[in-house]
């Protein structure tokens, strides 16, 4: 018998065609869905962007950048399905948005099971808290602010006790999320809250970048090479790599 051919150490030629269609798919995902699936570096990490305003069940207004759960729901899954995706690098600037929606986001984010970062950029405000602490490890840069207050409601209310304890309810699982997946207790957060020396038209608290990491809501203040450099060596950890 012959010796067995030696195969090929050369990778096939990319055809152009297909190249040129791939890298229409990938900028069309980054400019219109504002995703980068899966980035260049040694390990490959999605980019998830959770920009403007949350939209959940209520259509937002046209004039507003939002971020759809039910398009960001599916690419959660898909993303802790595909063994080639690495880790998950969550950006976020956002005013916040539909509470139910974000609390949704925010659990799948908690409960996947590859490394995953948060960096808040701008802002991650209001329900984009629990979004912000839901990863492994949390960044936010020095400028961006992140403001804690109450649970608002636009529309009909009925002024009855059962909707002020509604409120209460929400608030509190609220609370509990963000002292679950950080270093702030249910307390202070709830004293952030309702702080009514601060903002004035409102109840709440505005944090800037340092002051979170201070109180404990972020773990550190931090860019995007922190943020990526925390995800590798979790990766690398994983493998038992050095």
């Amino acid at each position: 018998m012959q010796p067995n051919a030696k195969k090929s150490s050369k990778k096939p030629a990319h055809n152009p065609t297909e190249t040129a269609a791939l890298k229409r798919l990938e900028h069309d995902l980054i400019t219109e869905d504002g995703i980068v699936p899966a980035t260049k570096g040694r390990h490959a990490i999605h980019c998830l962007t959770v920009i403007g305003t949350i939209e959940g069940h209520c259509l937002a207004s046209e004039t507003q950048k939002t971020t759809k759960y039910e398009h960001v729901i599916p690419q959660l899954v898909d993303i802790e399905e595909d063994p080639e995706i690495e880790g998950l690098l969550v950006i976020l600037n956002t005013v916040g948005g539909d509470v139910e929606a974000g609390l949704a986001l925010a659990e799948l984010i908690a409960s996947s099971g590859k490394p995953s970062a948060t960096l808040v950029l701008g802002g991650g405000h209001s329900i984009g808290i629990p979004l912000a602490v839901a990863a492994r490890r949390s960044f936010i840069v020095p400028t961006a602010t992140m403001t804690v207050h109450p649970v608002r409601h636009s529309g009909m209310v009925l002024g009855v006790p059962q909707t002020l304890r509604y409120f209460e309810q929400m608030q509190e699982r609220i609370a509990g999320f963000v002292a679950g997946h950080s270093g702030i207790s249910a307390k202070r957060f709830t004293e952030l809250m309702h702080n009514t020396g601060e903002l004035v038209m409102d109840m709440g608290t505005v944090l800037d970048g340092p002051a979170a990491v201070k109180e404990g809501l972020i773990d550190e203040l931090g860019g995007l090479a922190d943020a990526l450099r925390f995800l590798y060596h979790e990766i690398e950890q994983g493998r038992g790599e050095k």
